[in-house]
């Protein structure tokens, strides 16, 4: 019921949207979370086209959970991107979308430029959220018993700059969950947000559009504006 109020907010914030940091063209994939498709995404990817970005949909329909068509998919999209735009891309995933573009930095890091996971089940226990019995749903009939040791190396970051936007409101995945492994390229910010006004959430576009504004080879921490500090939550 809240992303209304921060849908309403989106249309409100756009003249502010408009002044955030401007991009340099570089290509940026997001990928939708579990259930969801570019719908759900597309106002974010809207603001980053204003902003100079190349902003693209995954274009795989409704997640419905990783597949080997999907993992196919998703790695040939990186190599397209980094080939037609001459660039790493920045991927960006939201919820489940965030566990796979971990992992798409992880096997092809050399095409990718940083990740940014909204509400992301990166860490901690990953049941630790109130979809895994539709997610099992979904899935009834397929092998989806917890390999353990699998997610313990998946919780590693990628070996390319990582940032975690994750909510204390989030209300779906458990934030804690939602947070990197502290090293020195990554990074977890927290936002005042659902975990459905994530793609929306203004506060949360602008942490994105700050993210994507660094110079390729210069990642540095986030360090929120001075009127943001008591909204955004940075460090341990």
């Amino acid at each position: 019921s809240r992303v209304g109020a921060e849908f309403v907010a989106y249309l409100l914030s756009q003249p502010w949207l408009r002044r955030l940091p401007r991009g340099d063209g570089q290509p940026v994939l997001v990928v939708p979370g579990f259930g969801a498709s570019d719908a759900s995404t597309a106002p974010l990817r809207r603001v980053l086209r204003r902003l100079g970005y190349a902003a693209h949909g995954w274009e795989l329909g409704r997640n419905l959970g990783m597949r080997a068509p999907v993992k196919h998919a998703l790695g040939r999209s990186l190599e397209v991107l980094h080939e037609r735009h001459g660039q790493t891309v920045s991927l960006i995933g939201w919820s489940l979308g965030g566990v796979y573009v971990r992992e798409m930095a992880r096997h092809a890091p050399q095409h990718v430029r940083q990740v940014i996971t909204l509400g992301s089940p990166i860490n901690g226990h990953p049941n630790a959220n109130n979809v895994d019995a539709l997610f099992r749903l979904v899935n009834r009939g397929k092998n989806i018993n917890l390999d353990w040791d699998a997610f313990q190396r998946r919780r590693v970051p990628p070996p390319v700059p990582c940032t975690a936007i994750y909510s204390r409101l989030d209300g779906v995945v458990a934030w804690p969950c939602a947070r990197e492994e502290p090293t020195a390229h990554t990074e977890s910010i927290g936002v005042p947000s659902s975990h459905f006004g994530l793609a929306v959430n203004p506060l949360v576009i602008a942490v994105i559009a700050d993210r994507l504004a660094q110079p390729e080879g210069g990642w540095q921490p986030y360090h929120p504006p001075r009127w943001l500090r008591r909204l955004i939550e940075t460090g341990d």
